[in-house]
């Protein structure tokens, strides 16, 4: 694959990382699919942050598992790219945009 034999770009610092997921947070809708869709793009094709062969792993690996894929995914790759507080992060921004606007609209 011609993705796998571009040079991999400078590993991805903590705070870009964060404002990524700040991002897909807020934009990500129309579920698991399109959610997963949205991350395969920007990850993958457009900022080449991880590979498509590991992008494919991990989705396989999270579809496993019960409970949402794409809640799921982000965790993961979250932790690929800088550990446990990556994960976490990860995870947490990717719903907390979410349920502030629930919580917003409720009010």
């Amino acid at each position: 694959m011609i993705a796998e034999t571009l040079p991999r770009p400078a590993p991805v610092s903590f705070g870009v990382a964060l404002r990524f997921w700040l991002w897909l947070g807020f934009v990500s809708f129309g579920g698991p699919a399109g959610q997963i869709a949205v991350m395969h793009q920007e990850l993958v094709d457009r900022r080449r942050w991880i590979s498509e062969r590991r992008f494919l792993h991990a989705l396989n690996y999270c579809m496993v598992l019960p409970g949402p894929e794409a809640q799921q995914l982000a965790t993961y790759i979250g932790w690929l790219l800088h550990g446990t507080r990556g994960g976490i992060a990860a995870g947490a921004l990717f719903v907390l945009p979410s349920l502030a606007m629930l919580i917003g609209l409720t009010w």
